[in-house]
This record gives C-alpha cells, sequence and structure tokens, in this order.
C-alpha cells in the first residue's frame, strides 16, 4: 500500500501540470476530429483491410502465444508479474497491445494532413488509454485486493466513486483535500503581509540569518495557482532556501478574482506590482530589487521589465524566470487543437462568465495526460479501493484560480500574435514593450519533460532580452522544475556559457551537473543582491507596516 502511496506521488510530482491559461480541448473539436478520422476510413477501404488483416494475423500469434508484443519499459500499469507470467493474463494484454498499435500505425500510415493525423494520434490515445486492460476489474493487483479484503475493497471503491460523482465532477480526487490547510501544515514559513491592493497581496518573510543582502528579491507566481508552490512544506520551501542564505525575500499573493474583476488584465497586473515593487523599496531602502517570475507570472514581470525600460526606470536589477514561454509557436500537444476557432470560443466562453475557471481549466489538462491524471487514480481509488493520496503538490494543484476575462482574452491574443517577439507589437500601461531594451542580467529555468511550457520554446524565449543570460536545464517536468531541493539524489541540471540560437546545440555542448540547480542559482543571486548588511528586527516599515501573519487573506479566497 505504501509503495503504490509513493508511486502515485512520484507520477504527480513528474507529471502534474501547471495550468497553461490558454489553450485546452473542447468536446467538440475531439469529436471532430474522430468524424474525420472516420471519414478517412470509409475513403481508403483498402488502407483500412490492409490495417484489419494484419490484425489479425498478429491476433492469431497472440493466441498461439507467439506474439513478441509487451508494454514500454516505463509503463508502471502492467508492472504485476501476473501480466508477463500468467498465460491468460498475457494473451490479454497483448491483444490490446495490438489492437492500439493497429490504430495508430492506421493513422500513421494514412493519407491525413500531419495536423489531422497529430489530432487523430491524440484522440485515439484517449480512447484506447481509457480501454487499457489496467482499468478494468480484470487488473490483478484488484483481484488480489478484493480477496485480501474479503470484497471490502469493492464497496471502498464505489462509494469513493459515488463521493466524486457529487463533489468532483466524476473525475477521481487526486488527493485528500482534508488532509492539508493552509498556514497550518503548509505555507508555514514565518511573515506578514506589509502591502495590499485590489489585486494583490505583498507578504515579506521574516530573516533568519544575522546578515542579509542588501538588494531585495520578489517573487511573482503565475496568476492562475496560488502563490504558496514557493512554501509548501518546510523541506520544499523556496522561501526558506532564500531565507537561510540570506536573501531579503518577498512574495506576491495574487487575489482570486470574481465576475466584479472580469476587467483586470495585463496593466491592471503591471501597475499593481509597480506598486508592490515601491513598497519593497521603500521597506528595505534598497534603490532597486531582484525578481523571480513563474510560468505566467514570467510573462507578466518580462512585460513589466520591458514597461520599466519604455520608462527608462532602473528599478529591477536582475531577473530569474522559471518555466516561462514568452515566443508562443509551440510544437506541442498543448496546442495541438489551438486554432482560430477553439481560441475565440474559449475567449468567448471566459468573457461571459466573467472569468476562467481554474478548476475546469485543470479537469480539461488532466485529459491531456490521462494515465498520470486519470486512469492512475481510477485504479487507486476505484479498484484497490484505497483513500487518494495525501500529497502537498497535488493539494497546490488542484487548491486552482480564477483568471479574469480580459487577461485570459489577452493572453489568448498573445498566444495568436506572439508580439513579445516583435519590438512595439504588445503595448503596456501605455508604452510599447521591446524585450530587447530589457538589460538586467537573466536566470532561465526550463525542464526536460515539461509538457507545458517545453524547454525548447523556454529557450527561444530567452532569446528576446537584451542582458546577459544565464539558462539552466533541469532534469524534471513543469512544478519539479520549481520545487527542486538540494539532496535529491536524481535531481540533474544542464548549464552552458554559450547561447546558440538551435537548442539542440546548446543541449549538445552543455554539461550535466548534479543535485539541484538551487544550489547553482543561489550563487548567481548571491553575485547580484550586494554587499551584506544587519538584518531587520522587523518586518514593513512605518509607511508600510506588518499587518496580517503569512499566508495573508487571499490566499484563502475560493
Amino acid at each position: 500500500m505504501t509503495e503504490k502511496n509513493d508511486d502515485l506521488k512520484q507520477q504527480a510530482s513528474e507529471n502534474t501540470l501547471g495550468l497553461n491559461p490558454v489553450v485546452g480541448i473542447r468536446g467538440k473539436d475531439l469529436l471532430t476530429s474522430a468524424r474525420v478520422v472516420l471519414t478517412q476510413a470509409i475513403r481508403q477501404p483498402l488502407h483500412s483491410a490492409k490495417h484489419v488483416a494484419h490484425f489479425g494475423a498478429e491476433l492469431k500469434n497472440v493466441l498461439l502465444g507467439q506474439s513478441d508484443l509487451q508494454p514500454e519499459g516505463g509503463d508502471r500499469r502492467f508492472a504485476d508479474p501476473a501480466w508477463s507470467q500468467n498465460p491468460l493474463y498475457r494473451r490479454y494484454l497483448q491483444t490490446y497491445l495490438a489492437w492500439r498499435k493497429e490504430l495508430h500505425d492506421w493513422v500513421e500510415q494514412s493519407n491525413l494532413s500531419e495536423q489531422d493525423a497529430s489530432r487523430g494520434h491524440f484522440v485515439i490515445n484517449l480512447m484506447t488509454e481509457a480501454m487499457a486492460p489496467s482499468n478494468s476489474m480484470a487488473n490483478p493487483a484488484a483481484v488480489k485486493r478484493f480477496f485480501e479484503t474479503g470484497g471490502k475493497s469493492l464497496l471502498d471503491g464505489l462509494s469513493h466513486l459515488a463521493k466524486d460523482i457529487v463533489n468532483n465532477g466524476g473525475m477521481p480526487s487526486q488527493v485528500n483535500m482534508n488532509a492539508f490547510e493552509v498556514g497550518k501544515n503548509l505555507a508555514t514559513t514565518e511573515g506578514a503581509v506589509v502591502f495590499r491592493n485590489d489585486v494583490l497581496e505583498l507578504i515579506q518573510y521574516r530573516p533568519i540569518t544575522e546578515q542579509v543582502q542588501e538588494r531585495p528579491l520578489l517573487v511573482v507566481p503565475p496568476q492562475i495557482n496560488k502563490f504558496y508552490v514557493f512554501d509548501l512544506s518546510p523541506e520544499k520551501s523556496l522561501a526558506r532556501f532564500l531565507l537561510r542564505n540570506g536573501v531579503q525575500t518577498f512574495v506576491v499573493s495574487w487575489r482570486n478574482p470574481t465576475k466584479a474583476q472580469r476587467e483586470w488584465g495585463l496593466s491592471s497586473y503591471i501597475e499593481a506590482l509597480k506598486e508592490a515593487i515601491d513598497a519593497v523599496i521603500a521597506i528595505t531602502g534598497s534603490k532597486d530589487i531582484n525578481m523571480l517570475g513563474a510560468c505566467s507570472g514570467g510573462l507578466t514581470t518580462a512585460s513589466l521589465l520591458g514597461h520599466y525600460a519604455a520608462l527608462g526606470d532602473q528599478k529591477v536589477n536582475a531577473l530569474t524566470l522559471l518555466v516561462s514561454v514568452l515566443d508562443t509557436k509551440l510544437d506541442t500537444q498543448v496546442a495541438l487543437f489551438a486554432d482560430e476557432k477553439t481560441l475565440e470560443a474559449a475567449k468567448r466562453r471566459s468573457y461571459q462568465a466573467g472569468v476562467l475557471e481554474g478548476a475546469d481549466m485543470a479537469k480539461v489538462f488532466a485529459w491531456m495526460r490521462p494515465n498520470d491524471l486519470i486512469w492512475n487514480y481510477w485504479v487507486n481509488n476505484y479498484l484497490l479501493g484505497n483513500e487518494p493520496p495525501v500529497f502537498d503538490i497535488l493539494y497546490w494543484n488542484n487548491d486552482t484560480t480564477r483568471l479574469p476575462a480580459a487577461l485570459h482574452g489577452e493572453f489568448i491574443e498573445m498566444f495568436k500574435t506572439n508580439p513579445l517577439t516583435r519590438p512595439g507589437a504588445l503595448e503596456v500601461c501605455g508604452t510599447p514593450i521591446d524585450l530587447k531594451q530589457v538589460t538586467c542580467d537573466f536566470f532561465c529555468v526550463a525542464g526536460t519533460t515539461d509538457h507545458i511550457t517545453p524547454w525548447e520554446a523556454c529557450y527561444k524565449s530567452a532569446h528576446l532580452f537584451g542582458g546577459k543570460c544565464e539558462f539552466v536545464l533541469s532534469n524534471s517536468g513543469h512544478i519539479q522544475s520549481i520545487l527542486n531541493p538540494p539532496g535529491n539524489p536524481k535531481a540533474r541540471y544542464m548549464t552552458n556559457s554559450e547561447l546558440p540560437l538551435d537548442p539542440k546545440d546548446w543541449q549538445e555542448s552543455a554539461t550535466k551537473n548534479t543535485d539541484s540547480w538551487w544550489l547553482h542559482w543561489q550563487k548567481w543571486l548571491a553575485e547580484r543582491s550586494g554587499p551584506t548588511k544587519k538584518a531587520p528586527t522587523s518586518l514593513g516599515n512605518k509607511r508600510f507596516p506588518a499587518g496580517e501573519a503569512a499566508p495573508g487573506t487571499y490566499v484563502h479566497e475560493r
């Protein structure tokens, strides 16, 4: 049981999707793609007949025990020895593998256009993964559990299913949401809200070293997630890591908007950030600050720096970007259905509702990786009758926020027109944005297995600035690229002092390093954080007095 839970946690941390507020899938798009595939089957009867015959020949080999088909090495669904050792189970699995392979081969060798073929593969994948033998009651682990518990596992599974139908829109729960409370066992680093406006709360963390570096760091999270991914548990907390290294640390906690804030756009968020930056400068006495932006928070921060550059303002000394895509030419599954109609429909829906619901987006993105984010929990919760795992990353991932319709619409337009790649194509707070005018040093982090912001897209985005870039590639996914505390024996990252145009050239000549990129970044940041001084004994100042204790009030808004 513990092993199964650890397995779920590992898969969750590798595959949990930080949400991309631009693109998703509509049921209509999936049906259209299925219709295109079926129409093609009718138009190419000889092609279809050839694949049916090939499937028949493979099925004969399966039944005679002569098939070599086996699941991919990393496929944990069929790890139980029964799938390979029991003749009936082996034939059941091989029949499924033969069927799935033939469907994908049919699409690959058909006359479909490249885009229709990619969409066809996606639809077939959804269908075949749903019908995997491991998802049925015949799953050997479920059968064993049934007999071990005297049938109780089946009753528990049905009970979990009923709860999810009522409370979770019929999706399997990824996490036990009752196991955590923000401010009690998550986001517990000591600090206080030192400034608040309609859009954000500014949290200052209490220094824990006698000396601190003069120049503070302001952390800007994505607008679609709560800020405490930077302060989950004490051992995973980036905030505590910074404090231990003498960095004066501030973090933005975005408000969870409702219909009343439907008109908030990118300029609203940037104006709010400018007020927060002025507060940080006033509290610390530093003439400028360092900043960190993650995902859509990185896009917002980059736009802010472009705005400052247009004004000739030097308030930001150095910038760190985590898993942020500014050049939106994405060749990835995330953008598979992102055509004009889909994007306009998405924009229309959020304008009608006033907001884009984070919970709805989370469901859409779960279907991007159904084995890791849906069927995994189907087996655990319903077939094995286990409780959903207790896992802080999944709790945070399920604690989503809404996005105002105006900002969502702007993100969609930016995805379509890619304005940050062209000087003056984007206007923010009344100024045109040219990222080449942003000449501060910046540090860019991406993840090799990131499906939302692919590392190649992050790399291309790093070339948009005028400053000196340190690009780092972590051997992890979207969230694990951020949550990467030192001491993980599996952690690796790549560095390269050169920055060639082609990401593959960069990767080929990069140096491989062990442990976490946090350590490498800490050295880089220390060189740009100024001399040390005595740590302040109190938070805030007369103009910006310390208010509510961290994690503040906005984080609790549902």
